[in-house]
């Protein structure tokens, strides 16, 4: 396999990951996602940062959050996703940035603007 082709095939393996962990999460299938992140995952967000897989989903499973995707990005080792996230009656425009190491997402951060929030 050249180097073109196994990039594209990490990339488009990354990208699906990405997508069928958002889709698990939208849908509160936690089992499913959990087992698509490495267990020291790490959280990156605006207002707080959560390290370990277990805390991530604590408070996930509490948050309810919907995902739809509006545009994927990826390269190497990252996938870049937009998207808006449904939070109760409040949906907001994200941005979330999905860190890989081998399969699995290592590390999540996620930007949009909190000011909404914050009123």
């Amino acid at each position: 396999m050249d180097s073109y082709a196994a990039a594209k095939e990490s990339k488009n393996k990354s990208t699906t990951v990405v997508r069928t962990f958002l889709d698990a999460v939208t849908n509160l299938d936690f089992e499913k996602a959990r087992s698509l992140v490495a267990d020291d995952l790490k959280f990156i967000g605006v207002k707080a940062t959560v390290e370990g897989a277990d805390e991530y989903f604590k408070q996930m499973k509490q948050m309810k959050l919907k995902y739809d995707i509006r545009k994927v990005f990826s390269s190497e080792n990252d996938v870049a996703v937009f998207y808006d996230i449904r939070m109760g009656d409040e949906t907001i425009l994200a941005a979330g940035w999905y860190g890989f190491q081998g399969d699995v997402i290592k590390t999540i951060q996620v930007v949009f603007d909190s000011a909404k929030f914050d009123a």
